[in-house]
């Protein structure tokens, strides 16, 4: 009954599939320019619209934008400031712009071959480029880039090649989604077709026109995401047992991603034709309709999060908290923090979560056991230091910032958050390695720069634990309220 692939219905004819269809639609215009997002395999689909052209007796002339590039150090240089030094997970958001990875000169120097039936410019800004023409947007879901810079397939913007994946989304995250999304604003009212690129062979499309109407009519009503799931080291097995559509050689579903606005997609279908865009469309179009006397406050960023965690037959969460507001706001650039709570949606008997500090918590000795845990590899016994709650079915607790925490073993979690969703400050992982077999970092320092210790004993039992009450009734049912941390 679970819907892997929720999808928005257009009505019939608006979405077309395949490079043959694409090139026909294309070739009536004398200037094309093809911009798009970081991930998109351009090589491949230049090959295939080029032979489609040639079907068609159409002798088109290829431009890349990225000719215009700046040199690839000078492109290092410009985003240094903003990975964070040898961090290994933590930047701060890009100030820039993605004209900026550009040199002036060698943009205005792109120009059409006037001997051309067809011009195309294409890339990760082409628009760039100044040229009048009809304009194509290439999307990508950011699962689908994930994946693929796994596989060494795609590179940061300005790379000359793939480097390691979790680098490479370190950038992604803090530099190039931020100048991209910013370029992706300004071209969104004046799109003529997009193009949804995440399966090469066949992409689908449909025109511009059509994807803002199907914008305003969701931002109006309801909508859904389309979910994506990832296995983790401390991953269970009652997602994978339970959603039985999804693919069963994974080793398990750690997360189901149901909605983290910044990475997840809206999809549309028209006659069974399925085409997804990034969900930031929506925000960039439609923020006021969705958030009400709340854009004002949040712009474009949708400010909830919410993923199921699958710990059923696996491990424990990381011992972890999340940054208090002015810290997130000095360090990384966010304009707001991750405050969030754990509704347990299912729980085998001993199921318990971390939660607060037991009472007398002494934070310096604390401290020395994590630090000495991380130098010599020894084991923590976290249960000294950490207050320790059943978890029960329908149980919801709640987590504000700078609160230590993690799920236990053997629960179904909903975890429902703020949005900024990377910015986990792990204190203790029991030791294990992550599914490559590497050590998975730490942030001790940035955690006790965030923690409230007061956050203990009795404090924990009367803020940090919801008590549900019922607040209305009738002969066959009733309407319980859990109220929330202030």
């Amino acid at each position: 009954q679970y819907d892997t692939y929720p999808a928005h219905s257009i009505g019939s004819g608006k979405i077309m599939l395949g490079h043959d269809r694409l090139a026909e639609s294309l070739a009536g215009h004398k200037q094309v320019i093809i911009d798009g997002y970081g991930g998109v395999f351009w090589p491949q689909l230049r090959e295939q619209l080029d032979a489609a052209f040639a079907r068609r007796g159409i002798r088109a002339h290829w431009t890349n934008v990225q000719e215009a590039l700046r040199p690839e150090s000078e492109i290092d240089r410009l985003v240094q400031p903003f990975l964070g030094g040898d961090d290994p997970l933590f930047g701060t958001r890009f100030t820039g712009q993605l004209r900026n990875f550009f040199d002036v000169q060698k943009l205005r120097a792109l120009r059409p071959d006037s001997r051309a039936t067809l011009n195309l410019l294409y890339g990760c800004g082409a628009s760039l480029a100044g040229w009048e023409g009809f304009l194509v947007y290439v999307d990508v879901p950011k699962n689908e880039i994930q994946f693929r810079s796994r596989a060494g397939t795609v590179q940061n913007l300005g790379a000359s090649g793939a480097a390691d994946p979790k680098s490479m989304y370190k950038r992604f995250y803090f530099v190039d989604w931020v100048a991209l999304n910013r370029h992706k604003t300004e071209l969104l009212p004046r799109i003529d077709l997009i193009v949804d690129e995440q399966r090469p062979e066949e992409p689908a499309w449909m025109s511009g026109a059509e994807l803002r109407s199907a914008l305003t009519q969701i931002s109006r009503n309801f909508f859904r995401v389309r979910p994506w799931f990832e296995p983790g080291p401390w991953g269970g097995q009652w997602i994978k047992q339970h959603i039985s559509q999804l693919p069963q050689n994974a080793p398990n579903y750690a997360w189901s991603f149901e909605l983290i606005a910044p990475e997840n997609g809206l999809a549309f279908e028209s006659d069974r034709r399925f085409l997804e865009v990034s969900f930031d469309f929506l925000m960039f179009q439609e923020s006021h309709a969705v958030l009400g006397d709340c854009a004002e406050r949040f712009k474009y960023e949708f400010p909830i999060r919410f993923d199921f965690l699958d710990t059923f037959g696996g491990g424990n969460l990381s011992v972890q908290c999340h940054p208090r507001p002015e810290y997130i706001r000095k360090h990384f650039g966010e304009t707001f923090t991750q405050d969030e709570t754990y509704y347990i949606l299912d729980s085998q008997p001993g199921a318990q979560v971390y939660l607060g500090f037991n009472e007398g918590i002494n934070p310096a000795e604390f401290h020395r056991a994590l630090d000495q845990s991380f130098q010599q590899a020894t084991p923590v016994d976290i249960s000294c230091f950490v207050n320790t709650v059943p978890a029960h079915k329908h149980d919801l607790f709640l987590i504000p910032h700078g609160t230590i925490h993690c799920s236990g073993e053997n629960n179904l979690v909903l975890e429902i958050s703020a949005t900024p969703y990377i910015f986990t400050f792990k204190m203790y992982d029991w030791l294990r390695p992550d599914l490559e077999g590497r050590p998975r970092p730490l942030n001790i320092e940035r955690a006790f720069d965030n923690l409230y210790f007061e956050r203990q004993g009795k404090c924990v039992t009367e803020e940090l634990i919801s008590r549900p009450r019922v607040i209305a009734r009738g002969s066959s049912w009733q309407r319980v309220h859990l109220p929330t941390h202030p």
